[in-house]
């Protein structure tokens, strides 16, 4: 049985679930194709963090589509809230960066700079003694020796998110299609069907949201997609006492603070393959790097230890355009940790580009071309 849509999108992670959204917003009905189910590989796992102020390639190239992307998502709170129906707990967030030794003061003096000295509103820094940091949260170490509060990054829950737009799209006509892909009919230029282990999806356009699984399909159709899977892994503890009042980082990891009470603690970065199970030794990287940093940490229950598979290019700059050398196949993906933050960004200019041709977006630094 052969279906039909107007535009494919090969994967239901949040890059596909975007462009899906922001598409039904034209009036265009989309098929999401999704082997496994909606957000149930990175995006369903990641701490949900949107910092568009620091990262790879920022202050760089990727500046301006994590800021633009950044503004999209508070723009997209309340409204995706109300048409999904799914809280997916889109809040503002205070981080503090913690310094435990010399040598890591100046990176901290980095940020309160970048935070401070950047024009958009909601963003700033400030310092803190050791004193300031142990009144703020007396269960961090003793030895911590400084560090900067910046405020103005926001923070979600990325399964929430991913589902949320999921939905909102559904309502607006978008199918969801559960299958695998195994391959698609061509004529070299242009794609007209996707071949299904059950079927087939005739279409006039394709859109590959793939994720780390990019570079496979992409050699089927003879685009150079350097897409490796990079695998990170975060322990949810449930920590006794308090809640936190905030995030915290240092050099060796991260604690976020969930509405739940829960705290989050990671993450790992590994090159794995396509190896998902989580692993004592990450386990145990993650304990030791969150005990440096709150050593009351020691008598937390670990309630859920996860582990995914980033998307990451070669040159660590996401994928973001039509592909070289096809007529109707627009690729979208590689943002590595900045994924859910960039998803809302990636989503619209693929749409515009499906819909219009072009985009305002700033995503000339990730044309696919780069990489012919």
């Amino acid at each position: 049985m052969v279906e039909t849509s107007q535009v494919v999108i090969v994967g239901g992670g949040v890059a596909g679930c975007s462009v899906a959204y922001y598409l039904a917003l034209t009036g265009v009905k989309a098929t999401i194709v999704e082997r496994e189910g909606i957000g149930t590989q990175a995006s369903g796992f990641s701490a949900g963090g949107l910092n568009p102020l620091e990262g790879t390639h920022i202050p760089g190239p990727l500046a301006p589509l994590t800021m633009e992307s950044f503004r999209m998502h508070r723009e997209l709170w309340d409204r995706l809230g109300d048409e999904s129906g799914i809280d997916f707990q889109g809040r503002i967030k205070e981080l503090v960066k913690l310094a435990f030794a010399e040598e890591e003061i100046s990176g901290l003096r980095d940020s309160l700079e970048r935070f401070n000295g950047t024009k958009v509103d909601g963003f700033w820094a400030r310092w803190l003694d050791g004193q300031e940091i142990q009144k703020l949260e007396p269960r961090i170490s003793s030895d911590v020796i400084g560090g900067v509060s910046v405020y103005g990054n926001g923070a979600l829950d990325s399964q929430r998110y991913t589902l949320a737009l999921a939905s909102a799209a559904e309502k607006r006509g978008v199918t969801i299609r559960m299958g695998s892909v195994h391959g698609f009919r061509n004529d070299g230029r242009r794609v007209n069907g996707v071949l299904l282990a059950d079927g087939e999806i005739s279409c006039e356009q394709v859109v590959l949201a793939t994720g780390p699984w990019s570079r496979k399909l992409g050699q089927e159709l003879e685009i150079a997609l350097p897409v490796d899977p990079l695998k990170g892994e975060i322990l949810r503890l449930k920590l006794p006492g308090e809640s936190l009042p905030c995030d915290f980082n240092s050099a060796g990891g991260s604690l976020y603070a969930k509405p739940d009470g829960l705290v989050w603690c990671g993450t790992t970065e590994e090159w794995q393959g396509f190896d998902r199970k989580p692993s004592e030794s990450a386990r145990q990287t993650i304990i030791q790097a969150s005990l440096r940093m709150m050593p009351a940490l020691a008598g937390a229950k670990v309630v859920k230890h996860t582990a995914c598979l980033r998307p990451v290019t070669s040159d660590g700059m996401p994928v973001v355009g039509q592909a070289p050398g096809w007529d109707n196949i627009f690729l979208t993906s590689g943002a590595g940790r900045k994924g859910i933050l960039l998803s809302t960004g990636m989503g619209k200019a693929i749409a515009d580009m499906l819909t219009t041709g072009k985009t305002q977006l700033s995503i000339d630094c990730c044309s696919p071309a780069r990489f012919t």
